[in-house]
């Protein structure tokens, strides 16, 4: 509940200046900040697109209330999920497939981009999938 407010604060503040696109707001997850992304983008109807960069659910059990596993189908925002073939956190089969078919997100808003890596993928690749991701949804970025 708190990282929800924590997030719905930091939104707050972007939409108080005039030099942020109020429309343009995203969330770009990270390995337990991509686990936690259903959570928060399922909350915050201003993120508008996002980012699940080497992410999935966890294993370990979790409270229904912040168990991401029940935020995933109320995700509507686009999203783009990129992970590694053989993730030793989040593995393919039971993780990461589980959360992107979850995700309520429509099928053609929804992207997931597998690489033959593990726990990382490729930096030049990942900057070029979400570059292409914000400019499909957002309009030009480069």
């Amino acid at each position: 509940v708190m990282w929800a407010k924590d997030v719905g604060r930091s939104v707050d503040y972007l939409e108080s200046r005039r030099d942020i696109a109020k429309g343009k707001i995203g969330l770009m997850g990270f390995s337990w900040g991509a686990g936690m992304a259903p959570l928060v983008l399922a909350v915050e109807p201003r993120i508008s697109l996002a980012v699940i960069y080497v992410g999935g659910f966890y294993l370990q059990p979790s409270l229904p209330e912040a168990d991401p596993v029940n935020f995933a189908p109320r995700v509507k925002a686009p999203v783009l999920m990129l992970n590694g073939r053989f993730d030793f956190f989040f593995p393919t089969a039971t993780s990461q497939e589980p959360m992107f078919k979850l995700l309520g997100t429509a099928a053609e808003h929804k992207r997931r981009v597998v690489y033959e890596t593990s726990h990382a993928i490729p930096r030049n690749a990942m900057i070029k999938e979400v570059l292409d991701w914000m400019e499909r949804y957002w309009g030009h970025t480069r």
